[in-house]
């Protein structure tokens, strides 16, 4: 009788496990898209050692909405050639107190270049997505450049 029981409840149990998981609603994730330019400023007035994220525009004087702090290598023999890893962080407007994690490599030669998104904190949790890297501005003697940073995430 004990392994009767025993069926019985195995039986039961897993019909509720199958019932939870294909008929409760699960919740969908959220797409978010994003355009910031990234102010990378190594010399001069505005010199900032942590790179200043923008939302409003590739000006310096944009209203600055957070920061972006990472490394990036030379990853090829010729020079042109980077690879990236950094956070953007927010910490000002809609998305404040949150973060994404950026990886990739930036051959910087062509007008855009794709890259990784692969995780995100407090709005941006579970987050996983692409992006597009576009110089908006470059002064290579002056090491001052302004990229534009087209993003795409779905998070929960």
């Amino acid at each position: 009788m004990s392994g009767l029981t025993s069926s019985f409840f195995y039986l039961t149990f897993t019909a509720t496990l199958l019932y939870v998981a294909y008929f409760l609603p699960r919740q969908e994730p959220k797409e978010t898209s994003l355009v910031l330019y990234v102010h990378d400023h190594l010399t001069g007035d505005n010199k900032s050692a942590i790179t200043v994220a923008g939302n409003n525009g590739p000006e310096i004087e944009s209203k600055a909405i957070g920061r972006v702090q990472g490394m990036y290598l030379n990853s090829k023999q010729d020079g042109k050639g980077l690879y990236l890893a950094f956070s953007v962080i927010f910490t000002d407007g809609e998305f404040k107190g949150s973060s994404l994690e950026i990886q990739g490599s930036d051959i910087y030669s062509p007008k855009e270049r794709g890259f990784g998104v692969g995780s995100g904190m407090g709005y941006f949790r579970f987050a996983k997505g692409y992006g597009l890297m576009k110089t908006e501005f470059m002064d290579l003697p002056n090491l001052i450049a302004v990229i534009k940073l087209s993003i795409t995430v779905k998070h929960y």
